[in-house]
Formats: C-alpha cells, structure tokens, sequence
C-alpha cells in the first residue's frame, strides 16, 4: 500500500484521456529518443523510437515507430532496414554509427492510420521524408562491397539491463 501523505481530491483533477491517434498528414518531426529493445519472444530486437511533432496544431505530439533489426524472418529484417534507410535520407545522414546520429534532425512525417489489429485500436504508420527545401549534408562516400555480400546481422544478445541496449546491432562486434 502506498499513502500520500494526505488525501488526493481527484475531483479537482480531469482524468487522463487516451490520447487519439494522429490524422493522415504531413507533420514535421524528429526523433528525440531511440534505444534498442528485445521482441516479446525474447528472439529478436527492435530499434524504438520516440518522435516529437514540431509545428502545426499536433505540435508536441508524440508519434512511436519500431524497427524490427534483428529478427528470424529476412522480410522482417529487410523492411526495418528499408525504413532505417528512409530515415537516414531523411535527415540528410547516409552513415550512422549509432540511433542518436538521427536525434534532433527535422524531417516530414508523412503519418497514416493502420486500422485496429491484433486487439489494438488504430495505430499511426509513419513514413519519412527530408523537409521540403532542405540541401543534404555533405557525407563520405561509403566503402565499395563486393556485390554478392550481404550485411551480417548480429544474433540476438541476452537479456540486457532495463532500459535497453546501449548500442545498436550495426554497431556491436560479432
């Protein structure tokens, strides 16, 4: 049992509502948070990420995507790293080491509503574009390939700490 030390009215105090999922459109954003989590079957991992409206009448909104990174199922993988790839054109940054190179960079969300599935309401689908009139930033080159390799992806770690993992699977050694 947990006392407050005196009695909390919550007649003064409007209840917290459910917050309603964004309407199809166009919103500038950025992410302000990212960490690495392990899938409910414990098997694979996925990047969360926390992304803040920036402008309009949803401004401080907050949107939630996950990139499924790690995972048994190659279609799966492929199409984190399509989205991981859309972001990084994004916000003008083709080479990243770690999630936070992609923190605090604006971008268009271009936001959808997925209808209910699986026992849950309506969800937003997110996809990304750079803002109209921004210029990329200037990157290296990436290093040639050969072009039958394939990236590694790492094999799912043990259970971290809570909070996450501190580093994305592109970044650990193998």
């Amino acid at each position: 049992m947990a006392s407050f030390g005196t009695t909390f009215d919550a007649t003064g105090v409007d209840p917290m509502k459910p917050l309603e999922v964004l309407p199809p459109g166009k919103y500038p954003a950025q992410i302000v948070a990212s960490d690495m989590r392990l899938t409910k079957d414990g098997m694979g991992q996925y990047l969360n990420l926390e992304i803040d409206v920036l402008d309009g009448p949803y401004k401080g909104r907050k949107l939630f995507d996950r990139l499924n990174l790690v995972n048994n199922n190659t279609q799966t993988v492929e199409m984190a790293q399509r989205t991981l790839s859309a972001i990084c054109h994004a916000t003008a940054r083709l080479q990243v080491q770690d999630s936070e190179e992609l923190h605090l960079i604006p971008f268009m969300a271009v936001v959808q509503v997925q209808p209910p599935k699986n026992g849950y309401g309506e969800s937003n689908k997110i996809r990304y574009q750079p803002l109209e009139g921004a210029t990329p930033a200037a990157q290296p080159a990436p290093a040639a390939r050969p072009a039958t390799a394939a990236p590694a992806m790492p094999a799912p770690q043990a259970t971290p700490a809570a909070g996450g993992f501190k580093t994305a699977p592109w970044k650990r050694s193998a």
